[in-house]
């Protein structure tokens, strides 16, 4: 049996300089109503790394460190059906929409996708010669099994798109 689940809302404000999408939500975000709430899941920490910042579990802190970095937080799928987490579960997915995002929000100047099936989906929404910055970043799932040293140095690219 599976299930019908939704993605959050956007994480976004004015001043967002670039849009990291995942795919939607899995099973412990989802029970805890959070971005990458799973605690093998490297996105947090990949964020504090590159920032140089101070960890910490608190989620309003995580979302303040976003904001202060100018990183606005969304999924590529609205809904869908998926058993478990895995994204080779999904099936009947609605698509956010993401252009209109973009639209409403013109700093965005670069998008990142937080693994394969992230940017295949975006590919098919937004076109392969979008008028942003589209690159694939290797996914923070704790199933995507690059070294968190590699995970973190390929995230690096998102250094280059930020004011400093």
């Amino acid at each position: 049996m599976q299930n019908r689940i939704s993605s959050f809302p956007p994480l976004i404000d004015s001043q967002s300089e670039i849009l990291i999408l995942g795919s939607i939500p899995g099973v412990k975000s989802l029970e805890k109503q959070q971005y990458y709430a799973h605690p093998q899941n490297k996105f947090w920490t990949i964020i504090f790394h590159l920032f140089n910042e101070e960890f910490t579990e608190d989620y309003i802190q995580r979302l303040d460190t976003l904001k202060k970095h100018h990183i606005a937080v969304w999924d590529v799928i609205d809904s869908c059906e998926r058993k478990g987490s895995l994204d080779s579960e999904i099936r009947n997915e609605e698509a956010n929409q993401i252009a209109e995002l973009l639209d409403e929000h013109p700093n965005i100047k670069a998008i990142f996708c937080n693994g394969g099936k992230s940017f295949k989906n975006l590919q098919k929404l937004l076109g392969k010669n979008y008028r942003l910055p589209i690159f694939q970043l290797p996914s923070t799932s704790p199933l995507h099994t690059v070294s968190f040293d590699k995970k973190l140095e390929e995230w690096k690219v998102i250094l280059n798109f930020l004011n400093k």
